[in-house]
């Protein structure tokens, strides 16, 4: 992996979407900081390290086939704004989505899913920001 600290964020998130993908539970704690935050599309928030692992866990259990394929990756001011889809058996979590990384040094602060609108792309700059 490059070492240019413009892409640190871009890479770091991408390492973090890596564990969720593969259920990789110490991969995604590693990465989080203590006080890190996860923020679903419908503004449903778990915050601390521990609680989002045990979030995360209890996710997998559900949903063991979710995948997040990203095809749009953009970051500025450590944070990353992502394009893409899920893919899981359960119809609510398949289909487009955002994401957000806020990424401080080679951790993320706050994981954040957005439904996929014109409104959220315009408000997260898909497309206005420097891609990696």
């Amino acid at each position: 992996m490059a070492n240019d600290h413009d892409n640190l964020p871009a890479e770091v998130a991408l390492r973090f979407n890596d564990c969720i993908n593969n259920r990789d539970l110490q991969g995604l704690a590693a990465l989080m900081t203590n006080d890190h935050t996860f923020i679903d599309s419908v503004d449903n928030a778990v915050r601390g390290k521990d609680k989002v692992v045990e979030a995360w866990k209890g996710f997998f259990d559900t949903f063991p086939d979710y995948q997040n394929i990203f095809e749009q990756v953009e970051s500025r001011n450590g944070i990353v704004a992502i394009l893409g889809r899920s893919i899981c058996s359960e119809p609510q979590l398949n289909g487009p989505a955002l994401w957000t990384a806020t990424v401080r040094g080679e951790h993320v602060v706050e994981w954040r899913v957005y439904s996929d609108t014109p409104e959220n792309r315009q408000a997260l700059q898909i497309g206005a920001m420097k891609n990696p």
